[in-house]
């Protein structure tokens, strides 16, 4: 159901050739709380039309999921889109969750590798949390994503905030829950993705 449900940004019917950007991301990639087509990953497709680059985006991220749900449906999702590149922006979840991280670790790795040996390039989506969780965990769970490019060879985005959760004060950005972006904030979430997807699809 979550992959017939994907949202499809740019062209309907893709020509032979073309990429295919496959997002796989939980609420901060799902548009929640934001009206429909003004999310980072919706932006991401203006993005493509306005710099021709001929490219379909297909977002099938889903509010609340972790990367054990999303390593569950990406093999599904890689069968019916056989994308050419790969976003995953997953894990935020795992930590809201207290889910040990080196299940998390373990999942980001699979999708990396499930993603790879289908034929598609992949792009890791990094996320921190707050210091309360004490120095260790923050730092190991931000390095997590570096780390696990680095072991896999795929790129890296190290923080999707960056320039929104880590401003001294934050808290007009984001929604009344403190913990999802408004609207505004979508652009610079875009700008931490681009360069490196941009890289990937030259």
């Amino acid at each position: 159901m979550a992959a017939g449900l994907a949202a499809s940004y740019g062209a309907a019917v893709p020509a032979a050739g073309t990429p295919v950007i496959l997002v796989v991301g939980d609420s901060l990639s799902a548009e929640y709380g934001l009206k429909r087509g003004t999310g980072w990953v919706a932006l991401l497709g203006q993005r493509l039309a306005a710099e021709k680059i001929p490219a379909r985006v297909v977002n099938a991220s889903i509010s609340g999921d972790t990367t054990s749900g999303g390593r569950s449906r990406l093999p599904a999702l890689l069968q019916q889109h056989k994308p050419t590149h790969v976003v995953i922006e997953l894990g935020a979840n795992d930590a809201l969750r207290g889910l040990p991280l080196d299940g998390t670790e373990r999942n980001l790795s699979a999708m990396t590798q499930a993603a790879q040996k289908a034929g598609a390039r992949v792009l890791l989506v990094g996320m921190q949390v707050p210091p309360n969780y004490g120095t260790a965990y923050t730092e190991r769970f931000s390095g997590m994503y570096t780390k696990v490019a680095r072991e896999q060879k795929a790129a890296v985005a190290p923080f999707l905030l960056q320039g929104i959760a880590d401003l001294a004060d934050s808290t007009s950005l984001f929604q009344a829950d403190r913990i999802h972006p408004r609207e505004e904030a979508h652009p610079r979430m875009l700008e931490n993705v681009w360069p490196e997807l941009k890289k990937m699809l030259k």
